[in-house]
């Protein structure tokens, strides 16, 4: 199973955001290889923060040494390579981690997109869940492989390709 608990600031615009980290998360964990994370008896929690653009710049400053706001940050809880082994916990939950959206970029990003800012929202949650599934984007093969995956969960949603590069078939 999956928790998804979520906490905002004030700012954000009207939108049920615990039901659209909810879905979101949902549609990551179950386009990932990780797909039993989603009816396994285990709870699987994430825990979603939109926040201000100076909160995440703080955190980027002290967990990345980048001294400006972005607009997801991702901290994993469980390494990559233990994931496979974490249906057999102690107390049944697993805490993979935690993601974190800065309001002023995610609005401003989203405007130049010309989509909602609960979109690209979705689309940052899906992303930031696949970074704590243990994906990255150092490298073109790494990034490739990752969007398509974002991709899939986002059509999963109704929501189209961020990249705009990709063509689906059968949709």
């Amino acid at each position: 199973m999956i928790d998804v608990a979520v906490l905002h600031d004030t700012g954000w615009p009207g939108t049920d955001w615990e039901l659209l980290a909810q879905r979101a998360v949902f549609a990551a964990i179950t386009h990932s290889p990780y797909t039993n994370f989603a009816t396994d008896e285990a709870m699987y929690e994430v825990a979603v923060k939109l926040t201000t653009d100076d909160e995440v710049h703080s955190l980027n400053r002290a967990y990345r040494d980048k001294d400006k706001p972005t607009n997801v940050l991702s901290f994993p809880m469980v390494q990559a390579d233990l994931l496979q082994g974490t249906s057999n916990t102690d107390d049944g939950e697993v805490l993979l981690g935690d993601i974190v959206l800065a309001e002023g970029v995610c609005a401003a990003e989203a405007t130049d997109k010309g989509i909602s800012i609960a979109d690209h929202a979705a689309h940052l949650i899906i992303h930031g869940t696949f970074h704590l599934l243990g994906y990255d984007h150092m490298d073109d093969n790494e990034a490739e492989a990752m969007e398509a995956l974002e991709v899939a969960a986002l059509a999963s949603l109704g929501l189209s390709d961020p990249y705009g590069d990709r063509v689906t078939s059968g949709v």
